[in-house]
């Protein structure tokens, strides 16, 4: 590899500019947000609701054309639906009709593709789906669904999985494990991933950077290197440093808001932020 290739970003998002057309005028979700996402890094996207960070990944894996600006994968800007990026939706979207062995294969008959089923059933074996391929969507639980869904993003081998908010709607101890789990994939496989969260703590447990957008319109305001060891234990994420980090990102994101009400009851210096 020569020294160029070895800078080329695996995703490198330059000026994304998104503005969509409504009925009560033009929406400007994106503007001039810029950022790069290196191979076999975990980079999570944090910010205000409604700060474009899913427009921003659907950008990313081409099922939304920017306004201006450019999105590229190994230096090829991306036009479309790309067969290197998978991505896992805040909900597993599994089909009802079919059983979990069905769906997870759907994306190969989809392209005319044979699944490589020894590859499929490691990772099912990996998320602890065995014995499971006969049961459709309705017989399993919420945990499970995305489980699948994670499945079937990565049956593709894609070398980027985009994942948006894949966890908000479960119970946090299942959610606790579905970051446990992510976090052993990526130890295994080393894959690329943009995830979108939330939650600080958790891009802070998976992530080796945190980029946090403005409100909107979506910029990037600041981004934070995490430089804690993996795997991330309990003991780890319950330190000083953790507790710190969380605070400082948390505060750039509701901080301004919060500053002024507390100038207004003469507490300018003392901010009280709950998690």
């Amino acid at each position: 590899m020569n020294a160029g290739s070895a800078k080329t970003p695996k995703l490198g998002v330059q000026d994304a500019t998104k503005i969509y057309h409504t009925a009560s005028g033009d929406l400007l979700a994106l503007d001039r947000c810029s950022l790069d996402v290196h191979a076999n890094e975990i980079v999570s996207i944090v910010g205000p609701s409604g700060c474009g960070k899913t427009t921003l990944l659907w950008s990313m894996s081409g099922l939304h054309r920017l306004t201006s600006g450019t999105i590229r994968l190994d230096g090829k800007e991306i036009t479309g639906p790309h067969s290197d990026i998978g991505i896992v939706f805040q909900e597993a979207n599994l089909l009802p009709w079919r059983n979990l062995d069905a769906n997870i294969h759907f994306p190969f008959e989809i392209k005319g593709e044979k699944p490589d089923r020894a590859w499929i059933a490691h990772l099912v074996n990996r998320v602890g789906l065995d014995g499971f391929g006969g049961k459709f969507p309705r017989e399993l639980s919420g945990g499970m669904q995305q489980r699948a869904a994670i499945v079937r993003a990565l049956a593709l081998k894609p070398s980027v999985l985009l994942m948006d908010e894949p966890f908000g709607a479960l119970d946090s101890f299942t959610r606790e494990e579905m970051n446990r789990l992510v976090e052993e994939i990526w130890l295994d496989t080393k894959t690329t991933i943009v995830f979108i969260t939330h939650s600080i703590e958790e891009a802070i447990f998976l992530s080796d950077r945190v980029v946090v957008l403005s409100s909107r319109p979506g910029r990037v305001a600041k981004e934070y290197r995490v430089p804690f060891p993996r795997p991330r234990s309990l003991e780890i994420m319950a330190t000083k440093e953790v507790f710190d980090l969380t605070n400082t990102i948390k505060m750039d994101i509701v901080g301004e808001r919060v500053r002024p009400k507390a100038r207004e009851r003469g507490t300018a210096e003392i901010v009280r932020i709950r998690p």
